[in-house]
């Protein structure tokens, strides 16, 4: 029987043994402890750990700084299997996204330091983009860097921050020169242990996602080496998060299918065991053509990202295909789950089926990674540009 979570034309052999191995990863240590995960509104630091002795953190990190020295492949893999699980509250995502940031654009001091410890899963890593008021419009960030000596002060702070509570290693953004506008902003990485004036705030409470623990953080004066400067440039900021965002909208573009993949999936069990009125709910007309319709979006989307895999692979994705993987992806995701969910009735708002988590973390797929009127936008200026 065909496996439609790895039907893509660029997985071979050596990826299905990967995704073979996430799964199987993914039954024995996440899923016995979901529930205590979901409780909690965090996954414990421990599974983390696991994860990297099994390879899946580390997996396209070279092997010179503590990881397997595989292609990015494998990582969309690892977030494909994520999602077969109906799982987004795991940050994987986010730590593979500030993995790929420290293996592209850190001096190789920075990598002998930082690599190994997130590839081994020791450190979890979170980015820090948003701040209150600021939303999608990075130009506009307050958090400020300032030269003291040989060191950076890093007065400010950041909200919704994925993976906040765990995190031992953050990529901050901040205004090294607060007079330069975008050429004044840089990345600086905060390792947290014993960093004083560095505070987590509260655990946002989320409509979904409820095991990814996403907080507020502040910087209250917090002494950071100059030498964590990510890259050897002040100002360098900016340009180094364009040049990681189509990755990023990428694999958020993957883990829409996945998701969207796997409610499809529970739909159709139930579906073929209800019965309503003498007959299956498979039997009506409106649930076979709503489901062919899903369907249909599911397949088109997943031809899309296979052409944006290729040209990845190739080092010709660009911004604009891919904002238009994430604004398409996540926005097909929420009329898949609104399906779905519909075509379970009532039992559909349950928690205590599948569908129902996968209705409520969907939403927040069309917000983060650029919000998708960003991502329109983006889009919009190429066409201008044309």
């Amino acid at each position: 029987m065909l496996d439609t979570f790895l039907d893509h034309g660029w997985i071979n052999d050596d990826l299905r043994a990967h995704a073979d191995s996430v799964r199987r990863f993914l039954a024995a240590e996440y899923e016995p402890n979901r529930d205590a995960y979901t409780e909690a509104g965090l996954v414990a630091h421990e599974f983390w750990e696991k994860a990297g002795a099994h390879g899946i953190l580390g997996a396209s990190v070279p092997e010179e700084y503590g990881g397997l020295g595989l292609s990015r492949l494998f990582d969309l893999v690892s977030i494909i299997e994520q999602g077969r699980t109906g799982d987004s509250g795991w940050g994987m995502v986010i730590h593979n996204i500030v993995l790929h940031y420290v293996t592209d654009l850190a001096t190789p001091d920075q990598k002998e330091r930082w690599l190994p410890k997130l590839a081994s899963g020791e450190w979890v890593a979170g980015i820090a983009m948003t701040e209150p008021g600021t939303g999608s419009d990075l130009q506009r960030v307050r958090t400020t860097a300032t030269k003291d000596g040989n060191e950076y002060v890093l007065s400010g702070s950041k909200t919704f921050i994925s993976n906040g509570m765990n995190a031992d290693f953050i990529l901050v953004v901040a205004k090294t020169d607060p007079t330069a506008g975008a050429r004044g902003i840089s990345l600086v990485a905060l390792e947290t242990a014993g960093a004083e004036g560095f505070r987590r705030g509260r655990k946002l409470d989320k409509i979904g996602m409820r095991r990814q623990d996403t907080l507020e953080l502040f910087f209250d004066d917090v002494r950071v080496p100059r030498t964590n400067l990510l890259g050897t440039e002040e100002g360098e900021g900016f340009v180094q998060l364009m040049t990681q965002l189509p990755w990023e909208r990428l694999t958020i573009a993957y883990s829409a299918l996945a998701a969207s993949r796997c409610a499809l999936q529970h739909t159709l069990a139930y579906v073929k065991d209800r019965n309503a009125f003498g007959q299956r709910l498979m039997d009506f007309q409106n649930t076979r053509f709503r489901l062919a319709e899903v369907t249909t979006e599911i397949e088109l989307l997943a031809g899309f990202l296979d052409r944006l895999t290729r040209e990845l692979e190739e080092g010709r994705l660009t911004p604009e295909r891919a904002a238009m993987a994430k604004m398409w992806g996540t926005e097909m995701q929420g009329r898949t789950v609104d399906v779905c969910l519909q075509l379970h009735g009532g039992y559909g708002y349950i928690n205590d089926y599948p569908i129902a988590e996968l209705y409520a973390d969907a939403r927040v797929q069309r917000i983060y990674g650029g919000s998708n009127e960003i991502m329109r936008e983006i889009v919009a200026r190429s066409l201008d540009r044309n």
